[in-house]
């Protein structure tokens, strides 16, 4: 496997030194797309949140100054981007807004009904099998409560394509793919929008 592969599959779960130099451009690299997702919570209430796949932390402490009454946990599978997500989070964590634990997303080590809102921002692409994990993620969720999912690939550009032919296990989701593995999964109400000049796309569902 040659090093430029070997970078790029550190995507899915970070490891090593390799690992540590992709989350930590992951805290930059992907920070137009968060907000852009976050966007889309402006009529959102939550006190209680979950961040899936938090990568470097960025987004968790962008989270909690959206909601600055809220805490939230965010979670990893990945030993490096714990590491690196309570590092971005040292201070918000101190403060006992912020924990960071590393965990499956298959097995969320939460009681039923926890969390008011639920992120997931590039992540579902490594995810094993939607429909156990997004049952999971609606299992946690309080009645009413929403699971924001903020991709950059719409499941058809020809960049993130050839990136799975790349990267083993990724697999890059419609609009439509992931609204019918949502609603499988016991979610009522499912809104998606497109960029209008890029191939991104936020999926907000409610339970």
């Amino acid at each position: 496997m040659g090093l430029l592969k070997k970078f790029f599959v550190q995507t899915k779960k970070p490891e090593g030194f390799l690992g540590k130099l992709m989350v930590s451009g992951m805290n930059g690299g992907h920070a137009k797309l968060a907000d852009w997702g976050m966007s889309h919570l402006d009529r959102i209430t939550a006190n209680n949140i979950v961040e899936l796949g938090c990568g470097g932390g960025r987004n968790a402490a962008e989270l909690l100054k959206r909601f600055p009454r809220a805490k939230l946990t965010a979670t990893d599978y990945s030993e490096v981007s714990v590491e690196k997500a309570k590092e971005t989070n040292k201070v918000l964590m101190a403060a006992g807004r912020c924990t960071v634990l590393q965990g499956n997303v298959s097995e969320l080590p939460f009681e039923d009904a926890s969390f008011d809102l639920a992120t997931a921002f590039e992540t579902v692409y490594f995810w094993p099998g939607l429909a156990r994990c997004f049952a999971e993620v609606c299992r946690v969720l309080k009645p009413g409560g929403t699971f924001m999912i903020c991709n950059e690939s719409d499941g058809t550009d020809e960049t993130s394509l050839r990136f799975e032919k790349i990267i083993d296990g990724m697999k890059c989701y419609t609009a439509e793919q992931l609204t019918a593995a949502l609603q499988s999964a016991g979610f009522t109400e499912v809104r998606t929008d497109r960029h209008p000049d890029k191939p991104w796309i936020t999926v907000l569902a409610r339970k």
